[in-house]
Order: C-alpha cells, then sequence, then structure tokens
C-alpha cells in the first residue's frame, strides 16, 4: 500500500535531508547542529519541527530516556521521485522536453549538461 508522499516546507527538507545523511537514529541535537550553518533554530524549535515530521509520516520516534530518537520511515529516493513527478507536472505539463528547454533557455544549463544528459540517455537505451 502506498501512502502518499505529502511536500515538505523548506525547514522540513532541511531536516529530512540532516537525517537521511545518517544510517541511524538521530536526536534533536544532532539536527540543530546539522543545520546549525544555514538555520539558527533553538532545541525546542527543532523538536516541534521534528514532531510535525512523525505526525506527516516522515520520520519515527523512539524515547529512550529523556530524549526522543528519530529515524525515516520516506526514504529520499521516494521524496525526490514523487516531488520531481509533481514538479514537472505542474510546471512543464509533463514535458521533460519543455523542462530542459526552458532550463537551457534560461541558461540554467549549458551545452556540457546536455552532453551528460545524452550519455545518460544513451546508457539507458543500451540496458
Amino acid at each position: 500500500m502506498a501512502q502518499e508522499i505529502k511536500r515538505l516546507g523548506d525547514g522540513e527538507l532541511d531536516i529530512m535531508m540532516a537525517v537521511w545523511g545518517t544510517k541511524g537514529w538521530v536526536n534533536s541535537s544532532y539536527i540543530q547542529e546539522k543545520l546549525k550553518a544555514h538555520r539558527q533554530w533553538t532545541l525546542p524549535a527543532v523538536a516541534t519541527a521534528l514532531n510535525r515530521l512523525v505526525e506527516k509520516g516522515y520520520l519515527a520516534c523512539e524515547k529512550e530516556g529523556r530524549s526522543n530518537y528519530y529515524r525515516p520511515l520516506v526514504s529520499e529516493e521516494a521524496y525526490k521521485a514523487a516531488e520531481g513527478r509533481t514538479f514537472l507536472e505542474k510546471l512543464y505539463g509533463n514535458s521533460f522536453t519543455g523542462m530542459v528547454a526552458s532550463l537551457y533557455d534560461s541558461r540554467a544549463i549549458g551545452p556540457e549538461d546536455l552532453e551528460d544528459l545524452r550519455r545518460f540517455l544513451d546508457e539507458l537505451e543500451g540496458k
């Protein structure tokens, strides 16, 4: 049974990226430390965001002593796939070619990126 993957806000996504970057359980202090370079969140703010992610079904939570520990229930790959589909659908009408053309026209990607894409597609066709 596939669960609907809800879109994350920027702060929630930052937290999930930190959690996905580990292979085990993490606590709020770990998340606060990982995010301190670009988010100055207090521990209560981190804890609130983690609880929201538990409620949304993104994280599992286990209490150990006085600390809560979290691990992902939704994989990074599953989230990226869902967001990619939504992005392509909403902005480009499911047209991958339209997306690439727009990125190229806006100079967000260049000829080297197109060459990388060409190699990737050739590899996919060869499988």
